[in-house]
């Protein structure tokens, strides 16, 4: 009976200290081994094609010619021949100064020279007959040489009128104000009904030339070396982009490279010219130059997108055979129209992430996106960089 009384609280002891380490066990987690986590992101093969190696640098668009049309004579304007801001050609007429007056004085110019050819033509016939006189004996030797030295006089009176009709015809034709290139016409500077002189400061009208076109751009003086070598062996291309470098606006050439370097700003003038059949460059524009210098072939190229910036310089994520990213380094020698072109680090077939690798690191597990859901992803990340 004692021995029964003993045993029953051990018991109890055993199955309290059981219940507990039970209850313990039961609330505190399961250690479960960490699942790596998949980064879906979008990839593209590396290819190999022709790429242009361009130099860049802005520029200003200037006229090929300017022509401030000026009157070189007096006169009342009795028409305006011209629209503002309309094309004009070579040899148009752009207005006209009443060329009555000038008119009158060719007719008396005419007139004067009409009286003194008849009077030359006496003076001739007086010296023929003194001559035939004189070879008879009939007329002194003095008076034929007087005869001749008046028929010199008149003839000299002929010519200078001559020279005087001359003249006024050509005043005349300045009653006629032409355009002397091709080109787009400005803001008209005097009406109809005014006189113009040849002393107005802005004259009639300026006549801009467009169509060719130039462009004044620079570029850094440690390109000139290469420049000269590329343009011994063939002309230079050079591609005009609006200042966002969204807008192609025409192709030219390159005309010359001036003969200093600017020593403020270590840079080297250059000028090309533009067909501009569009009109779309016009003078004054700021424009982005684009100087091809050579055209690679089979180059390495990527996404412009696929390369990051980091602490050690540009780099890549390639997909591993195993689905996992590897971090490339690389190097870009430019970035073109969204394509990166790579001197080192990738060779052809490798598949690189362009989009996505903002989530990766060395070693993380992929999960390469296709089809629609590559585009979807596209789309978002183009949505998320353009938001601030």
């Amino acid at each position: 009976m004692r021995r029964s009384i003993i045993i029953a609280p051990a018991i109890a002891v055993i199955l309290l200290a059981g219940g507990s380490f039970w209850y313990v066990n039961k609330s505190r987690p399961i250690a479960v081994a960490p699942v790596p986590t998949v980064v879906p992101v979008v990839a593209a093969t590396v290819t190999g094609k022709d790429v242009p190696i361009y130099l860049r640098g802005i520029g200003t668009v200037i006229a090929y010619n300017t022509d401030v049309v000026r009157s070189q004579i007096q006169g009342q304007l009795t028409q305006i021949a011209f629209t503002e801001g309309r094309a004009v050609k070579a040899g148009d007429l752009l207005a006209q100064i009443d060329p009555r007056p000038y008119q009158a004085q060719i007719e008396q110019l005419t007139a004067n020279r009409d009286r003194d050819q008849a009077q030359l033509m006496n003076a001739e016939a007086n010296l023929s007959r003194y001559t035939q006189l004189g070879d008879k004996g009939y007329a002194t030797p003095q008076l034929i040489e007087t005869q001749k030295a008046q028929v010199a006089q008149l003839q000299a009176t002929v010519k200078a009128d001559e020279a005087q009709i001359d003249q006024a015809k050509v005043q005349l034709s300045y009653t006629r104000l032409t355009s002397a290139i091709p080109g787009i016409t400005g803001v008209r500077q005097i009406d109809v009904g005014n006189v113009i002189h040849p002393t107005d400061p802005n004259g009639l009208v300026v006549v801009t030339q467009i169509e060719p076109i130039s462009l004044l751009f620079t570029l850094p003086q440690s390109d000139l070396p290469a420049i000269q070598e590329r343009e011994a062996k063939a002309p230079l291309k050079v591609i005009a982009y609006s200042q966002d470098d969204k807008i192609k606006l025409d192709e030219g050439k390159l005309l010359l490279v001036n003969n200093e370097i600017a020593g403020t700003t270590g840079t080297i003038q250059l000028k090309a010219e533009f067909p501009n059949h569009d009109h779309r460059l016009w003078p004054g524009q700021l424009v982005n130059a684009r100087l091809r210098l050579e055209t690679r072939k089979d180059a390495l190229t990527v996404a412009g997108s696929a390369v990051q910036q980091g602490q050690n310089g540009t780099y890549v994520y390639v997909l591993t055979p195993d689905q996992t990213a590897e971090l490339r380094p690389v190097h870009v020698a430019q970035i073109s129209e969204g394509q990166a072109l790579i001197d080192q680090g990738l060779k052809t077939g490798d598949v690189v992430v362009v989009d996505g690798q903002y989530r990766l690191k060395e070693g993380s597990r992929v999960q390469q996106l296709h089809g629609k859901a590559a585009q979807e992803a596209n789309l978002q990340s183009a949505v998320q960089d353009a938001i601030p």
